[in-house]
Parts: C-alpha cells; structure tokens; sequence
C-alpha cells in the first residue's frame, strides 16, 4: 500500500531513527530504504524544520503540518515540498512515533511562479502603454523646441550646447520608452529550428571579447544530446547575452563563468492545449558574490537596478522574451555563494502566442 501511495512516506520511531521509507521518499531525499534505515532523521534530511515537525508531535500527540518547505537536495534540484506529520500510538495509547507524508509540489509551484509572471508581463504592458501615451507627445515638442532654440543661437556656444543635450536627453528618454513598449506589444517571433549550442558559442565568443571578461574564465558544459529547438535565435542570443554581461559585471575580473545546457525531464513546461512537453535547460552559474535576497525579488522589476548607469530593464526584458517562447527564467542566489541563472525552454516551441493590443 505505501508503494502504491504517491507521496513520500516516511516513518520515525521515538528518538528520531528512521524505520521505514516508500520508494517516493528515497526518490525525494537521494537515499534507499536500506542505506536510511535506522539513521537519524538529521543525517537524511538537512533541514531542521523536519526534526522541529516530529519533535512538536512526539511532545503534544497532536499532527502538525509545514507547507512550502524548500527541500535541499545534492543531486538534483531543489524541490518545493509540503510535509504532514501525524502521531503513531503504542498499545497505552502513548505516542511512539511519527508518520511523515511528504507532497512534492515543485511542479505545481512551478506553474504557479508561471502564470504570476505572465500576469506581471502583462501588467507591465499596461504601464508601458500608459507612459508611452503620456510621456511620447510632450518629448515631441520639447524636442523641436530646443532644435529651434539652437538654429537660432548664433555666437551663443554655450547655450547651443546647452539645447543640444536637451535633444539628446529626450531622445534617450525616448529609447526607454521604446524599450519599455516590448512589453505591450506583441512582436512576432522569428520561429526556425534552432541549434541551442550554436546560440551559445556565439554568445560565449562575444562575451569572450567584453572588457568585463578580463580575468574571468568561461566554461561550457553542454548536452550533445539536445536536438534543434523551434525558437527566435535572435531573441535568444539577446537574453543570453544579457544574462551573461549581469554575470560579469557581479564577477568584477575574477571568477568563473559557467554554461550548462541539459534535459530537465523533472521540469516539464504547458503546452497551449495543457499537455506538458519536454524541456532543456540552460544554466548560466558563476560563482560572484551572489545577490541579497531583498535585491532578488526585485530584480525583474523594470527600471529597479544596482548598477550605476543602468537600466534596470535587461533583466525584465530577457524574463519576456523566454515567457514568449513559452519558457520560464529562474533566478538563484545567496550572499556569498555566486548565482545561477536557469531558462527553461520547451521542445515544443512557444505557448500560444498572445494576442495584439486592442
């Protein structure tokens, strides 16, 4: 019956041993039932709020749940979890153990943080089209204004020189704009097979060549085994760039770079029709100082940067187009312990694309 059970179920005797494991808790915490069999509860699962949930049970006999628990593992990625615990009793009705059914919700969660972000794409659309009306009109006219103004100063240097920035700063003003309005509109994408390796050599190549990359050393790691995806090799190499220059600004002349392209068969992406297709993911991990997490929430936030001279829309721009080709871009880091980046792509070529603005 537990084999049959698709959660992971695992059981603990009085002083936190475990005597028993189904076959999706093995598959969940990277161990069998004979190598955890009899170990501490601590020595299997490295997050002490498991240990926290059975002790509370053990003491007050009463089951006790935890959702969204982030369950570490060495192997493979990291999965959300949600862990019930329930009070096993002996023949004096005295609590004797712990029965802990572990749900593996990274899926779901997955799909969750998927449609939270096309919602944020499209509120930024929203925002864009509201800027772009307001803010489009009057740049016009401060534009020409102070073309006349500096046809008109003769023998006044610097005054001309003070209405050529004006024209410069507006159309500066313009191009973010502009660069704001990707989100509103629905550009069509270039669809053609698409060899992702090639993408990446050459977005490696011209990275290779950035001043930024003085003393950082790129490394690949790829997947032979991935065939052609249907995708915009533009668009691609756009993201990847980008994601690659935030590597090595955070670098600072030291460090590795490194890009790892492989088969997620444990992250699946919907289709238009709801099926869920195969993916490949491409990783770009370095190992920099890694970003605080108050920063990490909001980096994908346009205009939002730590960087003197930026943006801030290299990131929210590289998240829409691998939302466009139906894919998902993850971001992970911790102080002191660098970053990686993974996008998700589907075999399947993009969701269904959305529909032009009214």
């Amino acid at each position: 019956m537990l084999e049959a059970v698709l959660d992971g179920v695992v059981v603990v005797d009085r002083e936190g041993c475990i005597e028993l494991l189904n076959t999706e808790a093995c598959r969940m915490l990277e161990t069998s039932a004979e190598a955890a069999g009899g170990a501490p509860l601590a020595r299997v699962v490295d997050d002490p709020a498991f240990g926290a949930l059975v002790r509370s049970v053990l003491e007050t006999g009463r089951p006790a749940v935890q959702d969204d628990r982030c369950l570490a593992r060495r192997f493979a990625p990291d999965l959300v979890v949600d862990v019930a615990a329930s009070p096993l009793w002996n023949e004096r009705r005295e609590t004797d153990g712990v029965v802990l059914a572990v749900r593996d919700r990274t899926i779901q969660r997955s799909l969750a943080d998927r449609v939270a972000e096309r919602e944020r794409l499209s509120a930024y659309g929203t925002i864009a089209a509201g800027i772009a009306h307001e803010v489009k009109n009057p740049l016009g006219g401060i534009r020409g204004a102070a073309e006349i103004i500096a046809s008109r100063l003769d023998g006044e240097e610097k005054l001309r020189d003070a209405a050529r920035l004006i024209v410069r700063e507006v159309d500066r003003i313009r191009t973010l704009v502009d660069d704001l309005m990707v989100f509103h509109r629905a550009e069509a994408l270039n669809l053609a097979p698409t060899n992702i390796h090639r993408v990446l050599d050459d977005v490696l190549e011209l990275l290779s060549m950035d001043p930024l990359a003085t003393g950082v050393k790129l490394e690949r790691s790829f997947d032979p085994s991935i065939p052609e995806l249907r995708a915009d090799a533009d668009r691609l190499t756009q993201v990847f760039l980008n994601l690659g220059r935030n590597a090595l600004q955070a670098l600072d002349g030291q460090g590795t770079l490194s890009v790892q392209t492989r088969i997620a068969l444990e992250q699946r992406l919907p289709s238009a029709d709801g099926a869920t297709l195969l993916t490949v993911q491409v990783s770009l991990v370095d190992d920099g100082p890694g970003i605080e997490p108050r920063v990490l929430e909001q980096l994908s936030t346009p205009f939002f940067t730590t960087r003197r001279g930026g943006t801030g829309l290299g990131l929210a721009l590289s998240r829409h187009w691998v939302a466009r080709h139906g894919g998902s871009l993850l971001l992970e880091s911790a102080p002191g312990f660098g970053t990686r980046v993974r996008v998700l792509l589907p075999f399947d070529g993009p969701a269904e694309e959305p529909h032009e603005p009214a």
